[in-house]
């Protein structure tokens, strides 16, 4: 299928739980909304933190809502600049990868495993996820397209929920390699 896909590139960022919010932001803080992300219910917010390492330290944004677990999400090229190895694995799936520092405005909180470069993945409506023939979990490949940085990514995880919208998420590291891309199609 040649339809194209949206291709977002996602930068650094924290996902929390609200127990760590109330550590690093005060007691009964809660997360503020400063422009919505494509998949729904999901968030940019006004609240920074500093993520510390061995080697240095990094500012990033908080995603909401709050989650079940902490979660930091890095570019490899970050976590090797901060001195922590980010393995690369889906959302969710923290267990064996290292902690870190987090620093806010009332607090600092060790994290003792999170952070992770995220795996290359699209999210898929169900009915998108018919439309091109994928199931969730199916490993593909996706093509994009940019003056001198045209490449095919390999290892795409198709993630199928009824709560999705159609879009690729990236790191910052595979975004630059590829010229920033916007649009991809999958190549099987």
């Amino acid at each position: 299928m040649s339809e194209k896909i949206l291709v977002e590139t996602s930068a650094r960022h924290i996902h929390l739980t609200q127990e760590t919010v109330e550590k690093l932001f005060g007691e009964g803080y809660q997360l503020t909304v400063k422009k919505m992300l494509s998949q729904p219910g999901q968030f940019a917010t006004n609240e920074k933190l500093t993520i510390v390492g061995p080697k240095g330290e990094l500012k990033a944004s908080v995603l909401g809502p709050v989650r079940k677990a902490n979660q930091v999400e890095l570019s490899l090229t970050d976590a090797r600049t901060i001195g922590v190895k980010a393995l690369v694995r889906e959302s969710g799936d923290i267990e064996g990868t290292e902690g870190c520092k987090l620093v806010g405005p009332c607090g600092e909180v060790t994290i003792e495993n999170g952070v992770i470069a995220a795996k290359r993945h699209i999210h898929f409506h169900t009915s998108d996820a018919e439309k091109f023939g994928v199931t969730n979990g199916q490993i593909v490949s996706v093509k994009v397209e940019s003056k001198d940085r045209s490449l095919v990514f390999g290892d795409v995880v198709c993630r199928v929920l009824d709560k999705f919208s159609l879009a690729m998420h990236i790191d910052t590291d595979e975004s630059n390699a590829a010229g920033g891309p916007t649009e991809g199609t999958i190549v099987k």
